[in-house]
């Protein structure tokens, strides 16, 4: 289903802006699942970390995507109101990665997203995804790692529109107010350092199974080889569509370009250990044990 894009904002216990009379969390904002669940979604993609992390961590980012027949769209992680995709009045193609399903297999919702978005007129919200509508996600995108680029805020939303106005600039402006500093590594893939209030912090999606990152990582824990240099530590890490998203703590006063050297040094290690696997020791058993009980299950 697709509606103007001046749909105005609504919260989960509003009534629901297609005019069902229902909440909107129990309409267009429903997550009842019509597919079974997917633990990891974006397997077979090499930037599947990058997908994980845009999913759910980093808050204002976006990348060009192709289709394999050569159309073309951009993935942004939040668009106005949570809309799973909308055309903006220029003909771009958006589509939204942190969108609340209504499946267990995010890509395919993606999919069912980006495929209705292709085919409606410009000026329009897509509020709701088909069904069973699309491809995979692996089978419908070009398989070119995702280029993506972090944005300060939502601007790109309403980019040559002469006077925006009304709801999309009032979410527009929510939206902006909530966005955390964030950078990406360019050393390293698939890692982006935040700046909250008293710390700073680097999230890392890593590109291996749950259970061989584990081992990986109590590995090197138990070797005093897990942390990113002076002042920083190792605090946990959440379990994210299969993937592994270690967290460190920084000094606050520590920049994203501090951590490119230790960061790429880490990820040397992290190879090593996984190129060459073997039982763990009593004190890597450990150290896994102490790596599970600070972790966060998030999908």
């Amino acid at each position: 289903m697709t509606t103007s894009a001046e749909v105005p904002a609504v919260g989960a216990r509003q009534p629901c802006p297609c005019g069902s009379g229902r909440r909107y969390k129990a309409c267009h904002g429903s997550s009842k699942a019509d597919r079974a669940f997917v633990a990891r979604p974006f397997e077979g993609r090499t930037d599947e970390p990058e997908w994980v992390m845009l999913r759910e961590v980093v808050p204002a980012a976006t990348a060009p995507i192709k289709t394999k027949d050569g159309r073309t769209a951009t993935l942004a992680t939040v668009l106005p109101m949570a809309w799973p995709a909308m055309v903006r009045a220029d003909g771009e193609v958006f589509v939204g990665l942190q969108t609340q399903g209504r499946s267990g297999d995010v890509a395919a919702d993606f999919a069912g997203a980006l495929a209705q978005a292709l085919e409606t007129e410009p000026g329009s919200a897509i509020m709701t995804v088909e069904a069973g509508s699309a491809p995979k996600l692996q089978d419908l995108l070009d398989p070119a790692p995702l280029e993506v680029t972090v944005r300060d805020g939502f601007d790109f939303w309403v980019e040559g529109v002469e006077d925006p106005g009304g709801a999309i600039s009032e979410s527009m402006e929510r939206a902006n107010a909530a966005v955390v500093p964030t950078a990406r590594l360019s050393s390293v893939s698939a890692a982006y350092w935040c700046r909250m209030k008293e710390r700073a912090h680097l999230r890392w999606a890593l590109p291996y199974d749950e259970e061989q990152g584990l081992d990986a990582m109590a590995r090197l824990s138990a070797a005093r080889e897990l942390a990113l240099g002076e002042g920083t530590k190792y605090v946990g890490s959440f379990r994210a569509h299969g993937l592994l998203v270690p967290v460190w703590d920084l000094p606050h006063e520590m920049e994203a370009a501090d951590v490119e050297v230790p960061a790429a040094a880490l990820w040397e290690r992290l190879q090593a250990t996984v190129a060459e696997p073997r039982a763990l020791t009593d004190d890597e058993r450990r150290a896994r044990t102490g790596l599970l009980s600070r972790q966060l299950t998030l999908r």
